[in-house]
């Protein structure tokens, strides 16, 4: 069995390692030689992601396809689902690629978003603004991520400011005052559908700090979540892996982004629960029998930027129980790029903050 990965970065590295625990091949296709999942993949294959003829020999290898990036034009991979082996498909990709087609479509399908309003020109934000209020999020509607591609409207200078965004589609967003952010990563197969634990999300300048693992929201609430989402596959179709981003306000959630690929918010399953969203993903594509995760303990899962690389290494160093290291081993550090993440398996928030986060960058 051989599965082909779209993208080579750490979360197709981290699903190579995963498939050849499972005795399952891997043949991966990024544009960049150095490539962390070429160090782990059994074959390569360097080229764009918009190489129709490289991502048609990436099909022809494999028995299934699947990707670790959003980004793969939709018009090169939509014959190509129907040529080959790609279980998912392209329509959770393709819905989660435009965040008004994406919010339209949680709406549609029974999920709570915040109030949004689709942008064109300095009219329709103008008029968005008028029904919105202020402040809210202007974001661009397509290839945004990690904070990028949005500006917080908090009066007619930032109005100003963001004119230059509406050089592509926009969208705007209610600001939404929530309690806390949430994820929930669900892998279904058609037959059953497993959801991971529940963390709480902690960003800072827009980038994933900290996820605690279980989130504080009780079990009802949390069990409430999941039902939604594996709901919310069901209805649309998908199969897979998807990862949905929840803002919680209230004993409330609602619907903020979805990702139909492994989500950095659940890299603490690999040692924090039974099984983890790489491994389940693979029995996915594979057409194993998928097994249902469990917590092993309370877990936090710190995310590595470049910033804190050093910090990460001397870390590793210690060979600390439960505290595991991973770096992704990309030949160059930046200060906002993500290199690697710590699992703390046996610790919560309170914990994390007494023993850990005077270690990095704050």
């Amino acid at each position: 069995m051989t599965i082909g990965i779209i993208g080579g970065g750490q979360l197709g590295l981290m699903i190579a390692e995963q498939a050849r625990g499972l005795g399952v091949r891997t043949v991966c296709l990024d544009p960049a030689a150095d490539a962390p999942a070429f160090r782990v993949c059994d074959e390569r294959i360097v080229a764009p992601f918009d190489d129709a003829a490289a991502l048609e020999e990436l099909c022809r290898r494999s028995d299934a396809v699947t990707y670790e990036f959003e980004n793969v034009p939709g018009e090169i991979l939509i014959p190509l689902c129907e040529k080959y082996n790609i279980p998912q498909g392209y329509r959770p990709l393709y819905d989660s690629q435009d965040r008004l087609r994406e919010k339209t479509n949680a709406r549609e399908h029974g999920l709570r978003t915040p109030r949004f309003a689709a942008v064109d020109d300095e009219a329709s934000l103008r008029a968005a603004v008028a029904e919105l209020g202020l402040p809210c999020v202007l974001k661009t509607r397509t290839l945004g991520y990690d904070g990028h591609g949005q500006a917080v409207l908090r009066g007619e200078e930032d109005i100003v400011r963001a004119l230059p965004m509406l050089a592509v589609p926009c969208i705007a967003e209610e600001f939404m005052r929530f309690d806390f952010e949430a994820s929930v990563v669900t892998v279904d197969d058609g037959r059953e559908a497993v959801c991971f634990p529940v963390g709480r999300n902690i960003h800072r300048d827009g980038i994933l700090d900290l996820c605690v693992v279980p989130a504080d929201a009780g079990e009802g609430l949390r069990g409430r979540m999941e039902a939604e989402s594996r709901r919310f596959m069901r209805e649309c179709g998908y199969r897979g892996i998807l990862a949905i981003e929840y803002f919680v306000k209230d004993g409330e959630f609602y619907f903020n982004e979805m990702a139909p690929r492994p989500h950095n918010s659940a890299h603490f399953t690999i040692e924090g629960c039974t099984t983890n969203q790489f491994r389940e993903l693979v029995r996915y594509l594979a057409g194993m029998p998928l097994e249902r995760p469990r917590l092993v303990a309370p877990t936090v899962m710190k995310n590595i930027l470049g910033q804190d690389l050093a910090a990460a290494e001397a870390v590793a160093c210690e060979s600390r129980e439960g505290v595991h290291v991973h770096l992704y081993g990309k030949s160059e550090s930046r200060p906002k790029r993500k290199m690697g993440h710590i699992t703390f398996v046996g610790s919560d928030a309170a914990r994390y903050a007494a023993e850990w986060a005077d270690r990095f960058v704050k």
